[in-house]
C-alpha cells in the first residue's frame, strides 16, 4: 500500500517507519524546517506533500491543526486517517472539550476559561481553593507551564498566574483554571473508523513529570504503561458517549481521554484527539495486527478489529539535551549528531523519536532531544517493564537519561480503581 504522511514536526516518524519494514510505500513530509531530517534513511521524504496525494492510498495527518485539510480531503473521496475541525476544537478548546463532555452526560471537574490573567487573580483570590492552571490552544503544547497548585487557599496559583501575566502572555492568549480534584489519573482511547470505536481499548497511565516519583517539569510524557481490554467502565462512562458527535464530525484515528478517578466518579481532563506520544510506539509493541491493512481499513470506515498481545506493555522515553525544553545552543552543544548504539545487535522494543540513519549508522536528529522509546510486554505488568529496562540498557547515547520508574505506579492505581469498580 501507499501512505503519505504529513506531519509538523515528524511525530509519527516510528509509526511510518513500522509500515516501511511491513514492505508498504512510505512518503513523509515535515513541515518544521528543524526537523527536516527526522527519518532521514528510514523511509522516504518529500517536501511538499500536496502533489502526492493522488499517488497515496491512505494520507495520515498525525497532530490536531489538520482537521480542515482532512475533511476536505474526505468530500474529495481520499482515504484519510487524521482529524476534524470538531476533534481539533476538543483538545485545542480545552473548555470546549468540557462543555462537549457536559452535553452528553459525562461528569466534569468545575472549571473556569479566561483571557485575563487580572481577571483569573480576581477569581482565585475571592474563590479561595485548590486549583489547576491549563493553557490552552497552542501554549498547551509547552507542557511546563501547567501548574498544579499546591495550596489549600490557591495563593500559589495567584502568584504563579502574576508571573505568567509578566512573562508569558504574549505565548498563552487563552487558560482555564480548573478546580484540583484527587485520586487516580488514567486515560482511555480507541481507535474510530468515521462510525463506530474499533475493539478493543486502550487502558493507559501516564508518566509526565521528567524525573522519578513524579518529581520536576511536566515534559510530554516520560513513559507510559497500558494494556487493551474489549469493555471497561472507564470507556463507557467518557469516550463512548462522545461516539454520535465523533460519527457527525466524520473522525478517523485514536482519540483518548485523561481522567482523574476516585470513590466519588470519574472525571475527564482533556482530550487527545490523534495519535499520541509515546502512545502510538508502545501500542506498536501491543499489537499484532498488521498496521498497514488496519490503518487502510479504518480509513474507509470498515468494520476492523485490532489483534493485540494479552497481558501488559511498558514503554519508556530515552531522551538527551534540551529535551523537554527549546535550547538550540545546548542541543548544539550536548547532542547533535549524537551516536545512538546498542551493546548487542537486537532492535526488539527500540522505537524512533527524532532519528536518522547515516551510512549504516543511527544519528540523534532534529532539535528536541526525543531521542527513543524503548518498549516491553509480559503476562503481568511485572515482566513487561522488566523487559522494557532490559532494552533501555542495551542503549548507548551520549548524554542520555530516563525515568527508571515507568509502570510502578500500576500496582498501588488498579488496587484502588479496582477497589471502586472502574477495573
Amino acid at each position: 500500500m501507499k501512505f503519505l504522511f504529513v506531519s509538523p514536526e515528524a511525530l509519527s516518524a516510528d509509526l511510518a517507519w513500522h509500515l516501511r519494514k511491513e514492505g508498504h510505500d512510505v512518503k513523509f513530509s515535515i513541515q518544521s524546517q528543524s526537523e527536516k531530517d527526522v527519518g532521514d534513511g528510514f523511509f522516504d521524504k518529500v517536501d511538499a506533500w500536496e502533489p502526492e496525494k493522488d499517488w497515496a492510498g491512505v494520507i495520515v495527518f498525525d497532530d490536531i491543526g489538520f482537521g480542515n485539510l482532512a475533511e476536505k480531503l474526505r468530500e474529495e473521496g481520499k482515504n484519510v486517517v487524521g482529524g476534524s475541525p470538531y476533534t481539533d476544537k476538543l483538545e485545542y478548546d480545552r473548555g470546549f472539550g468540557q462543555e462537549e463532555l457536559g452535553k452528553v452526560g459525562v461528569s466534569t471537574i468545575p472549571s473556569w476559561n479566561f483571557t485575563s490573567f487580572d481577571e483569573a487573580m480576581e477569581f482565585v483570590s475571592k474563590n479561595p481553593d485548590k486549583y489547576v492552571i491549563k493553557p490552552s490552544g497552542h501554549a498547551q503544547n509547552e507542557k511546563e507551564l501547567l501548574f498544579v497548585g499546591q495550596e489549600e487557599d490557591g495563593k500559589d496559583v495567584g502568584q504563579v498566574l502574576e508571573h505568567y501575566k509578566n512573562r508569558w502572555s504574549s505565548k498563552i492568549k487563552t487558560f482555564q483554571i480548573q478546580k484540583f480534584v484527587s485520586g487516580v489519573e488514567v486515560a482511555v482511547g480507541a481507535f474510530f473508523n468515521g462510525k463506530d470505536f474499533v475493539q478493543p481499548i486502550n487502558l493507559n497511565f501516564e508518566h509526565k513529570r521528567l524525573f522519578p516519583d513524579d518529581i520536576g517539569p511536566s515534559t510530554g510524557e516520560m513513559g507510559t504503561s497500558m494494556y487493551w481490554t474489549k469493555s471497561s467502565p472507564i470507556f463507557e462512562s467518557t469516550l463512548l458517549k462522545m461516539k454520535e458527535k465523533l460519527v457527525e464530525s466524520k473522525y478517523v484515528g485514536y482519540i483518548d481521554i485523561n481522567c482523574i478517578a476516585n470513590s466519588r466518579g470519574i472525571y475527564p481532563l482533556e482530550f487527545t484527539s490523534r495519535f499520541g506520544y509515546p502512545t502510538i510506539s508502545i501500542q506498536i509493541e501491543g499489537v499484532t495486527s498488521e498496521w498497514g491493512a488496519f490503518l487502510s481499513e479504518i480509513a474507509q470506515g470498515k468494520d476492523v478489529q485490532l489483534k493485540c498481545k494479552k497481558g501488559y506493555q511498558v514503554g519508556v522515553v530515552v531522551a538527551i539535551p534540551p529535551f523537554p525544553f527549546e535550547d538550540d545552543k545546548a542541543f548544539r552543544k550536548y547532542s547533535e549528531d549524537a551516536t545512538i548504539l546498542f551493546k548487542k545487535p537486537n532492535l526488539n522494543g527500540v522505537h524512533i523519536g527524532e532519528v536518522k540513519l547515516v551510512d549504516g549508522h543511527w544519528h540523534i536528529a532534529g532539535r528536541s532531544g526525543y531521542a527513543l522509546v524503548i518498549t516491553g510486554s509480559g503476562a503481568s505488568m511485572l515482566e513487561a517493564i522488566s523487559q522494557a529496562y532490559q532494552s533501555v540498557r542495551n542503549v548507548m547515547i551520549p548524554n542520555m537519561f530516563y525515568r527508571d520508574d515507568i509502570g510502578q505506579r500500576w500496582f498501588k492505581d488498579v488496587d484502588m480503581l479496582l477497589s471502586w469498580g472502574y477495573l
